[in-house]
């Protein structure tokens, strides 16, 4: 499964299984298991990088078990086989946002002329409060 150009999860390291869904349905429900359940390990893929393996981890959140296990349960459609397609979709988006690379911020300065400006501005409103205190001469 292609996810960028340059990231591609092998099918093998994916595990699927069928549970049974919650929800409206009648009696479809309490006899077809269609909910889906993908784990991915996350630690141990040879696929990620370590830095894409961090970022995962910290935006899957709850999704995450201590073993390292990243589990999606997709249960949105009455079939097995989207509920499948809509696992395996939310893995790829979480795995595009984790192979994105934030732009690293370089902390800046105001330049001299903000500067001045704020200042100037700060006492014109200052002058103009001065105003409007009662003078010393009442």
């Amino acid at each position: 499964m292609e996810i960028t150009p340059g990231l591609t999860i092998q099918e093998n390291e994916l595990i699927f299984s069928f549970v049974r869904s919650s929800g409206p349905g009648g009696q479809n429900v309490n006899k077809v298991a269609t909910a889906a359940q993908l784990r991915f390990d996350v630690r141990n893929s040879p696929s990620l990088t370590v830095e894409v393996k961090e970022r995962l981890v910290n935006l899957a959140g709850t999704r995450m078990t201590q073993d390292g296990l990243l589990v999606i349960e997709a249960k949105r459609y009455r079939s097995q086989e989207q509920n499948r397609a809509d696992a395996l979709l939310r893995l790829a988006v979480l795995l595009k946002k984790a192979s994105h690379q934030p732009k690293v911020r370089h902390p800046t300065r105001p330049s001299l002329s903000a500067r001045v400006k704020r200042v100037e501005s700060k006492k014109k409103r200052g002058a103009v409060k001065k105003q409007r205190q009662p003078s010393d001469e009442d």
